[in-house]
Protein backbone atom coordinates (compact mmCIF):
# COMPACT_ATOMS: atom_id res chain seq x y z
CA UNK A 1 0.00 0.00 0.00
CA UNK A 2 2.98 2.45 0.36
CA UNK A 3 3.37 2.47 -3.10
CA UNK A 4 0.13 4.12 -3.85
CA UNK A 5 1.16 7.38 -2.06
CA UNK A 6 3.81 7.78 -4.18
CA UNK A 7 2.61 7.20 -7.38
CA UNK A 8 -0.17 9.51 -6.24
CA UNK A 9 2.42 12.26 -5.37
CA UNK A 10 4.45 11.42 -9.08
CA UNK A 11 1.32 11.96 -11.19
CA UNK A 12 0.12 15.53 -8.95
CA UNK A 13 3.61 16.36 -9.94
CA UNK A 14 3.35 15.79 -13.53
CA UNK A 15 0.07 17.37 -13.78
CA UNK A 16 1.72 20.64 -12.13
CA UNK A 17 4.15 20.43 -14.53
CA UNK A 18 1.54 20.56 -17.24
CA UNK A 19 -0.17 23.35 -16.52
CA UNK A 20 2.69 25.48 -15.39
CA UNK A 21 3.31 28.48 -17.92
CA UNK A 22 5.20 27.91 -20.64
CA UNK A 23 8.47 30.35 -21.47
CA UNK A 24 9.84 30.57 -25.37
CA UNK A 25 13.76 31.60 -25.25
CA UNK A 26 15.75 33.56 -27.96
CA UNK A 27 19.08 32.04 -28.91
CA UNK A 28 21.93 34.30 -27.59
CA UNK A 29 22.69 37.34 -29.32
CA UNK A 30 19.37 36.98 -31.14
CA UNK A 31 16.73 38.40 -28.70
CA UNK A 32 14.28 41.27 -30.22
CA UNK A 33 15.05 44.84 -28.17
CA UNK A 34 12.53 46.84 -27.87
CA UNK A 35 13.15 50.92 -28.51
CA UNK A 36 11.76 53.68 -27.34
CA UNK A 37 10.58 57.21 -28.78
CA UNK A 38 13.55 58.94 -28.80
CA UNK A 39 15.92 56.49 -28.26
CA UNK A 40 19.30 56.64 -29.22
CA UNK A 41 20.47 54.25 -32.47
CA UNK A 42 23.97 53.50 -32.76
CA UNK A 43 24.75 52.05 -36.74
CA UNK A 44 27.68 50.09 -36.58
CA UNK A 45 30.01 49.71 -40.19
CA UNK A 46 31.12 46.60 -41.29
CA UNK A 47 33.59 45.33 -43.88
CA UNK A 48 33.87 46.39 -47.44
CA UNK A 49 32.85 43.19 -49.92
CA UNK A 50 33.04 42.65 -53.72
CA UNK A 51 31.85 39.96 -55.63
CA UNK A 52 34.97 40.59 -58.52
CA UNK A 53 36.69 39.73 -55.52
CA UNK A 54 37.28 37.34 -52.13
CA UNK A 55 39.24 40.25 -50.44
CA UNK A 56 37.13 42.27 -47.42
CA UNK A 57 38.79 45.17 -46.54
CA UNK A 58 38.06 47.79 -43.24
CA UNK A 59 35.46 49.67 -43.53
CA UNK A 60 37.98 53.00 -42.41
CA UNK A 61 40.59 51.58 -44.86
CA UNK A 62 38.78 54.31 -47.29
CA UNK A 63 38.49 57.63 -46.07
CA UNK A 64 35.09 57.79 -44.54
CA UNK A 65 34.11 60.09 -41.87
CA UNK A 66 35.67 58.83 -38.13
CA UNK A 67 34.35 59.18 -34.73
CA UNK A 68 36.41 60.30 -32.10
CA UNK A 69 37.47 56.79 -31.18
CA UNK A 70 37.12 53.52 -33.26
CA UNK A 71 35.95 51.15 -30.78
CA UNK A 72 35.63 47.18 -32.33
CA UNK A 73 32.60 45.12 -31.19
CA UNK A 74 33.30 41.83 -29.88
CA UNK A 75 33.18 39.27 -32.42
CA UNK A 76 33.50 35.51 -32.38
CA UNK A 77 35.88 32.90 -34.01
CA UNK A 78 33.44 33.17 -37.24
CA UNK A 79 33.11 36.66 -37.68
CA UNK A 80 36.91 36.97 -37.18
CA UNK A 81 37.69 34.44 -40.01
CA UNK A 82 34.80 35.95 -42.34
CA UNK A 83 36.44 39.18 -42.30
CA UNK A 84 33.94 40.98 -40.69
CA UNK A 85 35.26 44.02 -38.50
CA UNK A 86 32.51 45.45 -36.51
CA UNK A 87 33.27 49.30 -35.84
CA UNK A 88 31.91 52.09 -34.49
CA UNK A 89 30.44 55.10 -37.03
CA UNK A 90 29.57 58.94 -37.10
CA UNK A 91 25.66 57.82 -38.04
CA UNK A 92 23.32 57.83 -35.02
CA UNK A 93 19.54 57.88 -34.80
CA UNK A 94 17.23 58.36 -32.55
CA UNK A 95 13.70 55.88 -32.69
CA UNK A 96 11.09 57.52 -34.73
CA UNK A 97 12.88 61.07 -35.20
CA UNK A 98 13.56 61.71 -38.73
CA UNK A 99 16.52 64.01 -39.70
CA UNK A 100 16.75 65.09 -42.86
CA UNK A 101 20.26 66.16 -44.50
CA UNK A 102 22.27 66.22 -41.73
CA UNK A 103 26.14 66.47 -42.12
CA UNK A 104 28.73 63.94 -41.37
CA UNK A 105 32.10 65.59 -42.45
CA UNK A 106 33.83 67.30 -44.59
CA UNK A 107 37.13 65.68 -45.95
CA UNK A 108 39.75 66.40 -48.49
CA UNK A 109 40.79 63.24 -50.74
CA UNK A 110 44.66 62.90 -50.85
CA UNK A 111 46.56 60.94 -54.38
CA UNK A 112 46.51 57.82 -52.00
CA UNK A 113 42.97 57.72 -50.64
CA UNK A 114 41.67 58.91 -54.44
CA UNK A 115 43.61 55.85 -55.50
CA UNK A 116 41.99 53.70 -52.82
CA UNK A 117 38.30 55.15 -53.88
CA UNK A 118 38.89 54.25 -57.32
CA UNK A 119 40.18 50.89 -57.05
CA UNK A 120 37.07 50.11 -55.20
CA UNK A 121 34.65 51.34 -57.45
CA UNK A 122 36.67 49.74 -59.80
CA UNK A 123 36.22 46.61 -57.89
CA UNK A 124 32.54 47.01 -57.11
CA UNK A 125 32.84 46.96 -53.84
CA UNK A 126 29.91 47.70 -51.30
CA UNK A 127 29.92 49.25 -47.96
CA UNK A 128 28.23 47.50 -45.40
CA UNK A 129 26.55 48.77 -41.93
CA UNK A 130 24.50 47.35 -39.24
CA UNK A 131 21.66 48.19 -36.90
CA UNK A 132 20.07 46.41 -34.40
CA UNK A 133 21.97 43.14 -35.71
CA UNK A 134 20.29 43.57 -39.42
CA UNK A 135 22.64 44.63 -42.33
CA UNK A 136 21.76 47.79 -44.28
CA UNK A 137 20.38 46.99 -47.47
CA UNK A 138 19.63 48.74 -51.21
CA UNK A 139 15.28 48.34 -52.13
CA UNK A 140 14.86 46.46 -55.81
CA UNK A 141 12.62 45.46 -57.39
CA UNK A 142 12.20 41.87 -58.52
CA UNK A 143 12.70 41.32 -62.40
CA UNK A 144 10.18 38.49 -62.73
CA UNK A 145 7.26 41.21 -63.11
CA UNK A 146 5.71 40.84 -59.78
CA UNK A 147 5.25 43.79 -57.15
CA UNK A 148 7.32 42.08 -54.35
CA UNK A 149 10.85 43.48 -53.84
CA UNK A 150 14.12 42.14 -52.74
CA UNK A 151 17.11 43.46 -50.58
CA UNK A 152 20.45 44.17 -52.31
CA UNK A 153 23.12 43.49 -49.20
CA UNK A 154 25.39 46.68 -48.55
CA UNK A 155 25.36 49.83 -50.76
CA UNK A 156 28.29 50.36 -53.76
CA UNK A 157 31.29 52.44 -52.58
CA UNK A 158 30.64 54.65 -55.85
CA UNK A 159 30.07 54.64 -59.82
CA UNK A 160 31.84 55.51 -62.78
CA UNK A 161 30.05 57.59 -65.20
CA UNK A 162 31.01 61.11 -67.74
CA UNK A 163 29.51 63.94 -68.42
CA UNK A 164 27.43 64.98 -70.72
CA UNK A 165 29.02 65.82 -74.39
CA UNK A 166 32.09 64.90 -72.55
CA UNK A 167 33.50 60.74 -73.09
CA UNK A 168 35.99 60.66 -70.73
CA UNK A 169 35.06 58.38 -67.71
CA UNK A 170 34.80 59.82 -64.15
CA UNK A 171 34.38 58.30 -60.89
CA UNK A 172 31.67 59.44 -58.54
CA UNK A 173 31.36 58.69 -54.90
CA UNK A 174 28.22 58.15 -52.98
CA UNK A 175 28.50 60.73 -50.76
CA UNK A 176 25.01 61.56 -49.36
CA UNK A 177 22.92 57.89 -47.85
CA UNK A 178 19.05 58.00 -47.33
CA UNK A 179 18.45 55.91 -44.70
CA UNK A 180 14.93 54.59 -43.90
CA UNK A 181 14.27 52.43 -41.03
CA UNK A 182 11.49 50.28 -40.61
CA UNK A 183 9.92 49.66 -37.32
CA UNK A 184 6.99 47.35 -35.88
CA UNK A 185 4.84 48.76 -33.24
CA UNK A 186 3.45 47.39 -30.22
CA UNK A 187 -0.33 49.36 -29.73
CA UNK A 188 0.13 48.09 -25.79
CA UNK A 189 3.52 49.60 -24.84
CA UNK A 190 4.00 51.92 -27.75
CA UNK A 191 7.48 50.50 -28.11
CA UNK A 192 8.97 49.39 -31.44
CA UNK A 193 11.34 46.85 -33.07
CA UNK A 194 13.52 47.23 -36.24
CA UNK A 195 12.49 45.26 -38.76
CA UNK A 196 14.44 47.21 -41.65
CA UNK A 197 17.24 48.87 -42.50
CA UNK A 198 17.40 50.35 -45.92
CA UNK A 199 19.13 52.50 -47.66
CA UNK A 200 19.27 55.12 -51.00
CA UNK A 201 23.12 55.86 -52.21
CA UNK A 202 23.24 59.46 -53.68
CA UNK A 203 26.28 61.07 -55.04
CA UNK A 204 26.04 64.61 -54.62
CA UNK A 205 28.73 67.75 -54.72
CA UNK A 206 27.38 69.80 -52.22
CA UNK A 207 27.86 73.40 -51.96
CA UNK A 208 28.10 75.98 -48.99
CA UNK A 209 28.19 79.63 -48.14
CA UNK A 210 30.45 79.65 -45.35
CA UNK A 211 31.72 76.30 -42.97
CA UNK A 212 30.64 76.33 -39.83
CA UNK A 213 32.47 73.23 -37.57
CA UNK A 214 29.95 73.41 -35.08
CA UNK A 215 26.81 73.64 -36.93
CA UNK A 216 27.78 72.96 -40.82
CA UNK A 217 24.83 73.59 -43.47
CA UNK A 218 24.97 72.72 -47.13
CA UNK A 219 22.61 74.70 -49.71
CA UNK A 220 22.58 71.90 -51.56
CA UNK A 221 19.46 70.52 -49.51
CA UNK A 222 17.46 72.10 -47.08
CA UNK A 223 16.65 70.50 -43.34
CA UNK A 224 13.54 73.22 -43.13
CA UNK A 225 12.21 72.00 -46.22
CA UNK A 226 13.01 68.48 -46.12
CA UNK A 227 13.96 68.70 -50.01
CA UNK A 228 17.50 66.80 -50.54
CA UNK A 229 18.53 68.59 -53.50
CA UNK A 230 17.99 72.12 -54.32
CA UNK A 231 18.97 73.27 -57.85
CA UNK A 232 21.82 71.53 -59.46
CA UNK A 233 22.25 67.31 -58.91
CA UNK A 234 26.12 67.33 -60.07
CA UNK A 235 27.53 64.06 -58.88
CA UNK A 236 30.82 63.85 -56.41
CA UNK A 237 33.91 63.39 -58.24
CA UNK A 238 36.96 61.39 -56.81
CA UNK A 239 40.08 62.67 -57.09
CA UNK A 240 43.05 64.27 -55.69
CA UNK A 241 43.01 67.47 -53.52
CA UNK A 242 38.82 66.89 -54.03
CA UNK A 243 36.39 68.35 -50.93
CA UNK A 244 33.88 65.61 -50.34
CA UNK A 245 31.01 66.53 -48.10
CA UNK A 246 29.49 63.25 -46.42
CA UNK A 247 25.85 63.39 -45.81
CA UNK A 248 22.67 61.07 -44.62
CA UNK A 249 19.21 61.99 -43.46
CA UNK A 250 16.76 59.26 -41.63
CA UNK A 251 13.11 58.22 -41.87
CA UNK A 252 11.25 55.78 -40.10
CA UNK A 253 8.37 54.06 -41.87
CA UNK A 254 5.75 51.72 -39.74
CA UNK A 255 5.81 48.52 -40.75
CA UNK A 256 3.13 45.29 -40.43
CA UNK A 257 6.62 42.78 -40.62
CA UNK A 258 6.75 40.99 -37.07
CA UNK A 259 10.06 40.99 -35.59
CA UNK A 260 10.22 36.92 -36.26
CA UNK A 261 9.93 37.60 -40.40
CA UNK A 262 12.38 40.66 -40.59
CA UNK A 263 14.69 38.63 -42.33
CA UNK A 264 12.50 37.04 -44.85
CA UNK A 265 12.84 39.64 -47.23
CA UNK A 266 16.99 39.81 -46.70
CA UNK A 267 17.04 35.93 -47.77
CA UNK A 268 14.24 36.24 -50.64
CA UNK A 269 16.51 35.57 -53.79
CA UNK A 270 16.37 36.91 -57.50
CA UNK A 271 15.97 34.10 -60.18
CA UNK A 272 18.58 36.04 -61.90
CA UNK A 273 21.12 35.09 -58.89
CA UNK A 274 20.05 30.93 -58.59
CA UNK A 275 22.88 29.80 -60.65
CA UNK A 276 20.18 27.46 -62.95
CA UNK A 277 23.23 26.52 -65.32
CA UNK A 278 25.72 25.44 -63.07
CA UNK A 279 22.65 23.12 -61.17
CA UNK A 280 21.50 21.88 -64.27
CA UNK A 281 24.95 20.66 -65.38
CA UNK A 282 25.87 19.32 -62.23
CA UNK A 283 22.66 17.29 -62.33
CA UNK A 284 23.48 16.11 -65.89
CA UNK A 285 27.18 15.47 -64.99
CA UNK A 286 25.58 13.14 -62.08
CA UNK A 287 22.90 11.23 -64.04
CA UNK A 288 25.03 10.46 -67.15
CA UNK A 289 27.87 8.70 -64.79
CA UNK A 290 25.41 6.87 -62.32
CA UNK A 291 23.75 5.73 -65.58
CA UNK A 292 26.68 4.92 -67.41
CA UNK A 293 27.59 2.97 -63.95
CA UNK A 294 24.26 1.34 -63.74
CA UNK A 295 24.83 0.00 -67.32
CA UNK A 296 28.12 -1.37 -66.69
CA UNK A 297 26.93 -3.24 -63.67
CA UNK A 298 23.62 -4.32 -64.81
CA UNK A 299 25.28 -5.94 -68.24
CA UNK A 300 28.10 -7.46 -65.80
CA UNK A 301 25.38 -8.85 -63.53
CA UNK A 302 23.40 -10.24 -66.60
CA UNK A 303 26.29 -11.79 -68.28
CA UNK A 304 27.47 -13.54 -64.80
CA UNK A 305 24.04 -15.00 -64.38
CA UNK A 306 23.59 -16.24 -67.75
CA UNK A 307 26.99 -18.09 -67.93
CA UNK A 308 25.54 -19.60 -64.06
CA UNK A 309 22.52 -20.84 -65.71
CA UNK A 310 24.64 -22.45 -68.29
CA UNK A 311 27.11 -24.18 -66.25
CA UNK A 312 25.79 -28.35 -66.78
CA UNK A 313 28.60 -30.11 -64.22
CA UNK A 314 29.38 -29.26 -60.49
CA UNK A 315 32.88 -29.12 -61.69
CA UNK A 316 31.78 -26.28 -63.57
CA UNK A 317 29.99 -24.82 -60.97
CA UNK A 318 32.61 -25.02 -58.66
CA UNK A 319 34.57 -22.76 -60.93
CA UNK A 320 36.08 -19.44 -60.56
CA UNK A 321 34.92 -16.84 -62.93
CA UNK A 322 33.30 -13.43 -62.88
CA UNK A 323 33.54 -11.27 -59.42
CA UNK A 324 34.59 -15.00 -57.75
CA UNK A 325 37.89 -14.17 -59.24
CA UNK A 326 38.73 -11.10 -56.97
CA UNK A 327 36.47 -12.43 -53.74
CA UNK A 328 40.05 -13.98 -52.19
CA UNK A 329 41.89 -10.67 -52.92
CA UNK A 330 38.86 -8.21 -51.83
CA UNK A 331 40.11 -7.53 -48.10
CA UNK A 332 43.98 -8.15 -48.34
CA UNK A 333 45.60 -5.18 -46.85
CA UNK A 334 47.18 -2.27 -48.83
CA UNK A 335 50.34 -1.65 -49.69
CA UNK A 336 49.99 1.04 -46.85
CA UNK A 337 47.58 0.58 -44.70
CA UNK A 338 48.40 3.32 -42.22
CA UNK A 339 48.17 5.81 -45.01
CA UNK A 340 44.44 4.42 -45.56
CA UNK A 341 43.23 4.46 -42.09
CA UNK A 342 44.60 7.89 -42.19
CA UNK A 343 42.17 8.97 -44.86
CA UNK A 344 39.42 6.98 -43.59
CA UNK A 345 39.44 9.00 -40.31
CA UNK A 346 40.00 12.18 -41.94
CA UNK A 347 36.67 11.18 -44.01
CA UNK A 348 34.72 10.37 -40.66
CA UNK A 349 35.24 13.28 -38.90
CA UNK A 350 34.69 15.69 -42.32
CA UNK A 351 31.75 13.67 -42.52
CA UNK A 352 30.38 13.65 -39.34
CA UNK A 353 30.78 17.48 -38.90
CA UNK A 354 28.81 18.77 -42.07
CA UNK A 355 26.25 15.85 -41.01
CA UNK A 356 25.68 17.65 -37.12
CA UNK A 357 26.27 21.38 -38.82
CA UNK A 358 23.15 20.30 -41.32
CA UNK A 359 21.21 19.07 -38.47
CA UNK A 360 22.16 22.48 -36.27
CA UNK A 361 21.28 24.50 -39.36
CA UNK A 362 17.90 22.53 -39.78
CA UNK A 363 16.75 23.13 -35.82
CA UNK A 364 17.24 26.84 -36.56
CA UNK A 365 20.70 27.51 -34.28
CA UNK A 366 22.81 28.66 -37.12
CA UNK A 367 20.10 31.21 -38.55
CA UNK A 368 21.48 34.40 -40.45
CA UNK A 369 20.77 36.99 -37.65
CA UNK A 370 23.45 34.70 -35.73
CA UNK A 371 26.66 36.25 -37.94
CA UNK A 372 29.81 33.84 -37.62
CA UNK A 373 27.46 31.32 -35.87
CA UNK A 374 28.16 28.61 -39.05
CA UNK A 375 31.49 29.11 -39.37
CA UNK A 376 32.30 28.96 -35.86
CA UNK A 377 29.57 25.65 -35.85
CA UNK A 378 32.06 24.09 -38.14
CA UNK A 379 35.20 25.03 -36.56
CA UNK A 380 34.44 23.81 -33.21
CA UNK A 381 32.44 20.29 -34.84
CA UNK A 382 35.72 19.82 -36.59
CA UNK A 383 37.60 19.60 -33.09
CA UNK A 384 35.21 17.89 -31.70
CA UNK A 385 34.89 14.84 -34.20
CA UNK A 386 38.29 14.10 -33.82
CA UNK A 387 36.82 11.49 -31.34
CA UNK A 388 35.44 9.36 -34.28
CA UNK A 389 38.75 10.03 -36.75
CA UNK A 390 40.70 8.44 -34.24
CA UNK A 391 38.26 5.81 -33.49
CA UNK A 392 37.71 4.59 -37.19
CA UNK A 393 40.57 4.90 -38.16
CA UNK A 394 41.92 2.75 -35.34
CA UNK A 395 39.24 0.27 -35.89
CA UNK A 396 40.68 -0.59 -40.03
CA UNK A 397 43.88 -0.57 -38.83
CA UNK A 398 43.55 -3.43 -36.25
CA UNK A 399 41.48 -5.19 -38.97
CA UNK A 400 44.57 -4.98 -41.34
CA UNK A 401 46.78 -6.49 -38.61
CA UNK A 402 48.74 -3.53 -38.11
CA UNK A 403 50.96 -2.85 -34.89
CA UNK A 404 52.28 0.72 -34.99
CA UNK A 405 48.80 2.04 -33.77
CA UNK A 406 49.84 5.50 -31.99
CA UNK A 407 52.18 6.22 -35.01
CA UNK A 408 48.84 6.07 -36.83
CA UNK A 409 47.08 8.09 -34.41
CA UNK A 410 49.45 10.99 -35.04
CA UNK A 411 48.89 10.83 -38.58
CA UNK A 412 45.35 10.92 -37.95
CA UNK A 413 45.28 14.07 -36.17
CA UNK A 414 47.73 16.09 -37.80
CA UNK A 415 48.45 14.93 -41.32
CA UNK A 416 45.43 16.45 -42.77
CA UNK A 417 45.03 19.71 -40.27
CA UNK A 418 48.71 20.02 -41.11
CA UNK A 419 48.32 20.50 -44.69
CA UNK A 420 46.12 22.73 -44.20
CA UNK A 421 46.90 24.90 -41.94
CA UNK A 422 49.96 25.31 -43.66
CA UNK A 423 47.92 26.55 -46.95
CA UNK A 424 46.57 28.85 -44.52
CA UNK A 425 49.20 30.46 -43.18
CA UNK A 426 50.64 31.26 -46.52
CA UNK A 427 47.29 32.58 -47.59
CA UNK A 428 47.00 34.53 -44.63
CA UNK A 429 50.55 36.09 -45.35
CA UNK A 430 49.48 36.90 -48.64
CA UNK A 431 46.33 38.38 -47.60
CA UNK A 432 48.29 40.42 -44.52
CA UNK A 433 50.28 42.22 -47.32
CA UNK A 434 47.04 43.42 -48.76
CA UNK A 435 45.86 44.78 -46.09
CA UNK A 436 42.89 42.87 -46.00
CA UNK A 437 40.49 42.26 -43.48
CA UNK A 438 40.35 39.04 -44.41
CA UNK A 439 43.76 38.45 -42.79
CA UNK A 440 43.55 36.50 -39.42
CA UNK A 441 45.25 38.07 -36.44
CA UNK A 442 47.89 36.44 -34.58
CA UNK A 443 45.44 35.92 -31.31
CA UNK A 444 42.97 33.88 -33.94
CA UNK A 445 46.13 31.81 -34.76
CA UNK A 446 46.84 30.89 -31.59
CA UNK A 447 43.16 29.75 -30.35
CA UNK A 448 42.90 28.07 -33.92
CA UNK A 449 46.17 26.15 -32.80
CA UNK A 450 45.47 25.45 -29.39
CA UNK A 451 41.94 23.88 -30.32
CA UNK A 452 44.03 21.58 -32.72
CA UNK A 453 46.28 20.64 -30.29
CA UNK A 454 44.42 20.69 -26.85
CA UNK A 455 41.20 19.23 -27.84
CA UNK A 456 41.38 17.77 -31.28
CA UNK A 457 44.85 15.74 -30.94
CA UNK A 458 43.45 14.07 -27.48
CA UNK A 459 40.60 13.55 -29.03
CA UNK A 460 41.54 11.71 -31.44
CA UNK A 461 44.04 9.31 -29.16
CA UNK A 462 41.07 8.72 -26.62
CA UNK A 463 38.78 7.80 -30.02
CA UNK A 464 41.97 5.59 -31.04
CA UNK A 465 42.62 4.13 -27.56
CA UNK A 466 38.86 2.89 -27.91
CA UNK A 467 38.73 1.64 -31.08
CA UNK A 468 42.14 -0.28 -30.46
CA UNK A 469 40.57 -2.06 -27.67
CA UNK A 470 37.77 -3.46 -29.43
CA UNK A 471 37.72 -6.64 -30.73
CA UNK A 472 38.81 -6.44 -34.78
CA UNK A 473 36.56 -6.46 -37.70
CA UNK A 474 36.42 -10.64 -39.22
CA UNK A 475 36.72 -10.51 -42.81
CA UNK A 476 33.68 -12.00 -44.33
CA UNK A 477 35.59 -14.13 -46.40
CA UNK A 478 39.15 -15.67 -46.50
CA UNK A 479 42.01 -13.95 -47.81
CA UNK A 480 44.26 -15.68 -50.29
CA UNK A 481 47.92 -16.05 -49.36
CA UNK A 482 48.90 -15.44 -52.70
CA UNK A 483 47.83 -12.23 -54.13
CA UNK A 484 46.27 -12.42 -57.30
CA UNK A 485 48.62 -10.92 -60.55
CA UNK A 486 46.61 -8.12 -61.72
CA UNK A 487 47.42 -6.42 -64.76
CA UNK A 488 48.69 -3.21 -65.38
CA UNK A 489 45.87 -0.46 -67.20
CA UNK A 490 46.94 1.55 -70.03
CA UNK A 491 47.48 4.97 -68.72
CA UNK A 492 44.90 6.18 -71.50
CA UNK A 493 41.77 4.51 -69.80
CA UNK A 494 42.13 6.24 -66.26
CA UNK A 495 42.53 9.26 -68.76
CA UNK A 496 39.27 9.05 -70.72
CA UNK A 497 37.44 7.85 -67.68
CA UNK A 498 39.05 10.89 -65.61
CA UNK A 499 38.35 13.53 -68.93
CA UNK A 500 34.72 12.52 -68.51
CA UNK A 501 33.87 13.04 -65.03
CA UNK A 502 35.49 16.77 -65.74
Amino acid sequence: MGGVPARAAAWLLFALLLSSSAHSFYLPGVAPRDFITGEELIVKVNKLSSTKTQLPYDYYYLKYCKPDKILNSAENLGEVLRGDRIENSVYRFRMREEEPCKVACRLTLDAESAKNFKEKIDDEYRVNMILDNLPVAVLRQRRDGSQSTTYEHGFRVGFKGNYAGSKEEKYFINNHLSFRVKFHKDELTDTARIVGFEVTPNSIKHDYKEWDAKNPQVTTCNANTKNLVQGSTVPQEVDTDKEVVFTYDVSFMESDIKWASRWDTYLLMNDDQIHWFSIINSLMIVLFLSGMVAMIMMRTLYRDIANYNQLETQDEAQEETGWKLVHGDVFRAPINPGLLCVYVGTGVQIFAMALVTMIFALLGFLSPSNRGGLMTAMVLLWVFMGLFAGYSSSRLYKMFKGTEWKKTTLKTAVMFPGILFAVFFVLNALIWEERSSGAVPFGTMFALFCLWFGISVPLVFVGSYLGFKKPPMEDPVKTNKIPRQIPEQAWDDWLLCLLLVC
